[in-house]
């Protein structure tokens, strides 16, 4: 136990590990937020009504009621063009001053003028404004749609992209607290003959090891408390109600992610190499197994190689915890992965990992 908290002690004194441990991830989580976080609208539309009509105002409530996106209204598009300049407004939506009026002449066309750079926010304000023209011209016309969409949800309650990228973020931190400091700390101990004096002590070189795996764990647990937190409570994520899951299996992937540390160590003699090939591993992982998007969306034959990387199934398996309240054995592939990972990393740091390099 003493060698335990003197580990953790240690643990909590490196600045760098808690670096990338805390401070990483959760400068992350807050770019995320506060773009995509449950204050985050669809983007900002500048409306321009010239008209008085009915019609018009019946469009400009809709588009005001509306939380897909947040409305300035202007007098000019003259004006609104300057929001967009300022980044204040992406879309553009002009409403002609004889739009609604029961005249031959009247206009029948509204404008859409959007920002290149912001098509989403444009694709979800041209939608929106062509359902509420196509409503009118049915009510207009006295007429019914004949065909109909009925849309369905694969699995109930509602998560966001956000969502999506929390579960994604502490995956992340695992992966990269655990193989940077295992690996180096590892390295560092064998190149400053740390292990080896070891071994000259009455104290088993295995419950050394024991004790510096636990006390990454119980920083892990801290680690993935903190990130929830600060995504739930700051920035209004959602992780469903499988907490315990989800810690159990977080555990499960610092395990997998130490492992892996240890065979870095195995294959590197310093902790400058150790450090080199940490890094050369953990970045690809990063953005290959669908931490900040779904991997699914890669070209196909990138797909079947990422997927089982050891990071993919593992974060599958949180956001189907978390996000659709399934369980790991709902899709055994991913467990399977998940373990196969661990027994080989293993063993080969079984038969590599040495204490010494004599």
């Amino acid at each position: 136990m003493r060698l335990f908290v003197a580990n953790l002690k240690l643990l909590f004194r490196n600045r760098q590990l808690l670096f990338w441990s805390l401070a990483f991830p959760l400068i992350f989580t807050a770019i995320f937020g506060l773009f995509f976080g449950k204050d985050v609208g669809g983007g900002s539309v500048a409306l321009v009504n010239n008209s008085k009509t009915e019609l018009a105002s019946s469009l400009e409530t809709a588009l005001e009621k509306s939380d897909l996106f947040s409305v300035r209204t202007e007098s000019s598009v003259e004006s609104a063009k300057k929001l967009i300049k300022k980044n204040l407004a992406s879309t553009i939506v002009e409403i002609p001053a004889t739009f609604g009026q029961n005249t031959p002449t009247a206009a029948k066309t509204i404008k859409i003028i959007f920002d290149p750079a912001a098509q989403q926010t444009s694709a979800v304000v041209t939608v929106f404004v062509d359902k509420f023209l196509t409503g009118v011209n049915y009510k207009l016309q006295n007429a019914k749609p004949i065909y109909s969409l009925d849309v369905e949800k694969t699995v109930e309650g509602t998560f966001t992209y956000f969502d999506f990228v929390l579960i994604g973020l502490i995956g992340m931190a695992l992966m990269n607290s655990n193989i940077q400091s295992l690996a180096i700390n590892m390295a560092r101990y064998r190149e400053d003959k740390i292990l080896k004096r070891i071994t000259t002590t009455p104290l088993p070189t295995w419950k050394f090891i024991v004790a510096e795996v636990a006390a990454h764990l119980v920083l892990n647990i801290i680690q993935v408390a903190v990130i929830i937190a600060t995504g739930v409570y700051l920035f209004g994520g959602h992780v469903g109600n499988n907490i315990g899951l989800l810690f159990v299996l977080s555990l499960l992937g610092a395990v997998l992610f130490q492992l892996i540390g240890f065979v870095i160590a195995s294959a590197t003699k310093t902790a400058s190499a150790a450090e080199g090939m940490s890094t050369a591993i953990t970045i690809p992982m990063m953005f290959l197994s669908g931490v900040f998007f779904p991997i699914d969306q890669l070209p196909h034959w990138i797909f079947s190689i990422v997927s089982y990387l050891p990071l993919s199934p593992l974060l599958r398996m949180m956001r189907e915890g978390a996000l659709e309240n399934l369980s790991p054995w709902s899709t055994p592939m991913n467990l399977i992965i998940v373990f196969a990972w661990i027994l080989v990393a293993l063993g080969f740091a079984v038969w590599r990992f040495r204490l010494t390099e004599e």
